[in-house]
């Protein structure tokens, strides 16, 4: 009942006295709403000592709090499953959890800048919210051991390194990193590829990414075959159809080899 009377008295101190008032815009509409609300709130009480802005400040005014720092985001929350990367996926937009969490169930939070997630009641990640369908957010403290230790690898560092073996190696490095879209996922076959100069040597192994070259097949797999085979101790012939068959069969053009898939 209050509340029905404190909207009649607005409707009759405020509204009905701007009706007949043409506005243009809402800031000269509000402006007038607010000259005579002040004016409502200053008018003495018929029953009572004081008006309702005496009142206000006498009691309302001393018990207020200052709002939140932090504006109230609406959060929505669904389960979701750890995948074997140690990511979930949100949104078409994948986060990453401590890794020990894999294959287990936890509680996605997402609000519009934020991504929590939750595990038994406890918050064990939080990102900021990416819309980027199809990427991922990681955070290096979640990765195993294994993963965080190729973090430290880049493509110069690489290049560098095969550039010491020589110029060859360095020149099929390259290839192997302009070959995918990402560098970083030529990384683990680039280590396998020079890991080789440790077993053959640096002058083989270089010998033998230069006959990868000369064949146009400068992959980890052929550069290993030839080195298996000892091809790199060989004349390197004149590129050929005769110098692809020295080539085990697992690299005809047919076949996709180890490297596909990767």
């Amino acid at each position: 009942a209050k509340a029905e009377v404190a909207v009649q008295i607005v409707e009759r101190w405020i509204m009905a006295r701007l009706r007949h008032q043409t506005f243009f815009t809402l800031a000269a509409l509000n402006q007038a709403i607010r000259f005579l609300l002040d004016d409502l709130n200053q008018r003495p009480f018929k029953k009572l000592p004081g008006s309702r802005a005496s009142q206000f400040k006498q009691l309302d005014q001393p018990v207020l709090r200052s709002l939140p720092a932090v504006q109230y985001q609406y959060a929505e929350i669904k389960k979701a499953r750890v995948h074997i990367d140690y990511h979930i996926e949100y949104d078409k937009h994948y986060y990453s959890v401590p890794n020990h969490l894999v294959k287990q169930a936890v509680e996605v939070q997402a609000s519009g800048s934020s991504i929590s997630i939750y595990s038994h009641g406890l918050r064990v990640a939080s990102h900021p919210r990416s819309y980027r369908q199809g990427a991922h957010t990681t955070c290096v403290e979640h990765m195993p051991q294994a993963h965080r230790a190729m973090q430290e690898w880049s493509a110069e560092r690489f290049l560098s390194w095969a550039g010491d073996i020589g110029a060859e190696t360095r020149e099929v490095v390259n290839h192997l990193l302009l070959e995918k879209r990402h560098p970083e996922q030529s990384y683990r076959r680039i280590l396998a590829l020079l890991s080789n100069a440790k077993k053959y040597g640096r002058e083989r192994l270089n010998k033998a990414c230069g006959r990868a070259l000369l064949i146009n097949s400068p992959t980890r797999s052929s550069v290993e075959s030839i080195l298996k085979q000892g091809l790199d101790q060989l004349i390197a012939p004149a590129p050929s159809h005769h110098v692809q068959e020295e080539l085990c069969l697992d690299h005809h053009e047919n076949i996709r080899g180890e490297d596909y898939y990767h």
